[in-house]
């Protein structure tokens, strides 16, 4: 992999639209603008101590208290493997989520036929770019011009591209089919806060997630193989324009996450993605997966007030330090619930959309589940067009997919390697 470019990173901020009206669901009170409340009922997906407001956190002997200075508007830590929420705040706030929606997007499309296999080119049309929203992010991807599918995975994780978002949506069969197919997938994974307008996160009237919602989205793209290569590659070379006579060019893309490529920040240890957004409405956002010590925690940030350079990142990044100190010190406030196809094998039920209890063994197949391949015990070799593929190696354990239908719980999940040549602390 190229070395890594500590240099400033330019985030594209998307238009603000004049129609945009926040929902119900995410109205701030106006008389607490500087405190900022939910004004209405939260869910209680994955337990009720989740749908209440504020932070959420049963510290136990010898654990360690929450970092100072903790402005997102909704946050949530919790173990990727287990589900276990350690410590929430207002977590099924429904908020705008700018480009971290796109793991929804990924993890709905990305294996599905129209899109298979990695290297089937595709021709760029005007169509095929005449939605991408007035002040998107770019990755640069030009009409008339011929991408491979890795290349756009590439635009759509390193570089927040809504182009190549609506591109690969137009591959899939146009927007509005790709929009109803990651409501589905949302719906499979009980993220029902979540209500989908565009497939790139780019705001629109009512479009909203959660910080539990985004880490469902990211617990459940990081059980796909190629998803963790593309969220951890942190530098990539992406097709060029083709002038007459000479051989098409490539210029360098870099990551987005800060806290992969470490522009303006220290890059955090034992980092492997997940997906960073940012638009008017949204704020900044952040959703992010690292491992210490054989602990693999997620977290989630939204729209953090403080005026800090990168306070995004920087928030994610001590609630991850909290998180790892205080594991098996907290009691769990809330749980990562399963989709509702899911088999888990615990024995246990899962919350399902209503707060009742379910087994979980309903049949599986249900709409915008992806094909996943059997049990792997090794290090897949790197892959792509481009060159930049990175390994993917076993973090202890044998890695174990979906198959069949059943959902990864309380197993070990293979992180890119990129995880395990980062120093430790």
């Amino acid at each position: 992999m190229p070395a890594l470019k500590k240099t400033a990173l330019t985030v594209i901020s998307a238009a603000l639209l004049s129609t945009f009206v926040i929902s119900p669901a995410s109205a701030v009170d106006k008389d607490t603008a500087d405190d900022p409340k939910p004004t209405v009922p939260m869910s209680k997906v994955g337990g009720a101590q989740l749908g209440r407001v504020g932070t959420q956190v049963e510290l136990g002997p010898g654990a360690p208290v929450l970092p100072k200075d903790l402005t997102g508007r909704s946050w949530i830590v919790a173990d990727a493997e287990s589900g276990e929420v350690l410590a929430s705040h207002n977590s099924h706030w429904r908020l705008p989520p700018a480009s971290t929606l796109k793991m929804l997007f990924a993890d709905t499309v990305m294996d599905s036929p129209e899109l298979q296999p990695k290297t089937l080119r595709h021709k760029v049309t005007s169509e095929d770019l005449a939605d991408v929203g007035e002040g998107s992010s770019l990755v640069g991807v030009k009409e008339r011009l011929t991408y491979t599918v890795h290349d756009l995975w590439l635009g759509v994780f390193l570089r927040s591209g809504n182009d190549a978002v609506h591109v690969l949506s137009a591959m899939y069969g146009g927007v509005p089919r790709t929009v109803a197919a990651m409501q589905a997938r949302a719906e499979e994974l009980q993220a029902l806060d979540t209500n989908v307008v565009s497939p790139d996160g780019y705001d629109a009237p009512e479009q909203v997630s959660s910080a539990y919602d985004l880490t469902l989205f990211a617990r459940s793209g990081l059980q796909k193989e190629d998803f963790r290569e593309y969220c951890a590659t942190a530098t990539a070379d992406f097709p060029g324009e083709k002038k007459k006579g000479k051989k098409r060019g490539t210029f360098e893309i870099q990551n987005t996450n800060r806290l992969l490529t470490g522009a303006g920040v220290e890059p955090y240890k034992g980092i492997a993605g997940v997906k960073n957004g940012y638009t008017t409405h949204a704020g900044n956002t952040f959703t992010g997966v690292a491992e210490r010590n054989g602990k693999v925690l997620l977290v989630t940030v939204m729209n953090p007030s403080s005026k800090e350079p990168h306070a995004v990142y920087k928030e994610a990044a001590s609630l991850l330090d909290w998180g790892f100190d205080a594991a098996g010190k907290v009691t769990p406030v809330g749980e990562l619930v399963p989709p509702k196809s899911a088999r888990t094998g615990t024995g246990k039920g899962n919350e399902s959309a209503d707060g009742n209890s379910s087994s979980g063994t309903s049949d599986s197949g249900s709409k915008g589940a992806g094909k996943h391949g059997p049990a792997v015990t090794g290090a897949a070799a790197t892959q792509g067009s481009s060159g930049v593929g990175i390994a993917l190696g076993i973090v202890g354990g044998v890695l174990v997919l979906l198959a069949g239908g059943v959902f990864l719980v309380n197993r070990r999940w293979p992180l890119p390697d990129l995880v395990r040549r980062l120093p430790r602390r």
